[in-house]
């Protein structure tokens, strides 16, 4: 036994050989947000063998209140979310392999690496990505432990191929609207609930020890003492696109043009071209030196307009800070990059 998972060792669901199995194993967290960055420091902690990161964004200072890798150089550096969390997590372990993706969590993007992985983590923010991944996971039979929390209530809910309900099965269709943290707030605790009960999930999958596994969909409001948790198995559909008898996987089949997209909860339009673009920053940046203030680091170039804030990623992405308006936006795109 080593000195550094001799404690986890000694839990006896996990013991030497479980401790040999997650340094065998491979999972992918999509998402390096707070969700992202509790679950990828417990599973660097816990000596998993490799950790691939997924995220589009990049640290800003009202992250720093909740999610727990980055620091105020960060978010002053305006490093993306997946780079700045893999420079911390090498800190932490050196043992592990880690992969950080600065990219939209997309199915072109993901299906190579889900293939790979042995179970995948949704530390995502909004239903569409959940149910592109609840998807993935049905097409290549890997489990995906689904995750929420806004304000002071978190959810959770582990998907099983082919022995659980999904997603699809629960929810019928991506939810429209809701709370986000932009709106309602949200604090630490809650957070650190949800991604305690992924986690564990995660770790009896990785140990293979399934008859642990929780098969309930479970919520909770910490600040109002509430808790809650329901069977799924009734809810099983055969019928359902993604797991039934006949599975058309309906969310993978997006059509190949432009994408345009208001962040969940942010006054923030993303916009992905329809191919990978990757931009000449040198160039750009003398192009938008007359439009305004720029700085940029080796993943993003930024530039402060009037009244919005242009950021562009090296794939291509681009943020529009300061507007919900998706006509404006494109615009805006167009008139500066087109």
């Amino acid at each position: 036994m080593t000195e550094r998972y001799s404690r986890q060792q000694l839990f006896q669901p996990v013991g030497n050989k479980g401790q040999q199995q997650i340094r065998s194993k491979h999972v992918l967290v999509v998402g390096a947000g707070a969700l992202g960055s509790a679950s990828a420091e417990a599973l660097v902690r816990a000596g998993i063998g490799k950790l691939t990161l997924v995220d589009r964004d990049y640290v800003e200072w009202s992250n720093l209140q909740r999610q727990q890798l980055y620091t105020e150089q960060d978010a002053q550096n305006k490093l993306p979310k997946a780079v700045a969390a893999k420079n911390r997590l090498r800190q932490i372990n050196t043992e592990v392999k880690i992969e950080a993706l600065v990219m939209d969590a997309q199915p072109a993007n993901l299906e190579s690496i889900i293939q790979t992985a042995d179970v995948i983590i949704d530390a995502t923010d909004n239903f569409d990505i959940r149910f592109i991944l609840n998807d993935l996971s049905h097409k290549y039979e890997v489990p995906w432990i689904y995750g929420s929390c806004v304000g002071s209530y978190g959810a959770t809910y582990t998907v099983i191929p082919n022995v659980t309900p999904c997603l699809h099965c629960i929810l019928k269709k991506v939810p429209v609207g809701g709370a986000t943290c932009e709106t309602a707030g949200i604090i630490s605790p809650a957070v650190q609930i949800v991604a305690a009960y992924q986690i564990t999930e995660a770790l009896k999958i990785l140990v293979e020890d399934v008859e642990a596994l929780r098969h309930t969909f479970l919520t909770f409001d910490v600040w109002n003492n509430q808790h809650a948790e329901f069977k799924t198995g009734k809810m099983k559909s055969d019928k359902c696109s993604s797991c039934g008898s006949t599975q058309t996987y309906p969310y993978l089949a997006y059509e190949n043009q432009l994408k345009t997209e208001v962040l969940c909860g942010r006054e923030t339009v993303q916009i992905r071209p329809s191919q990978r673009h990757l931009y000449n920053f040198d160039e750009l940046e003398k192009r938008l030196k007359k439009q305004g203030e720029v700085d940029r680091n080796p993943y993003l170039l930024s530039c402060q307009l009037p009244e919005q804030r242009f950021v562009i990623f090296q794939d291509g992405r681009v943020f529009i800070h300061g507007t919900n308006d998706i006509q404006f936006a494109r615009s805006l795109y167009y008139r500066l990059l087109g």
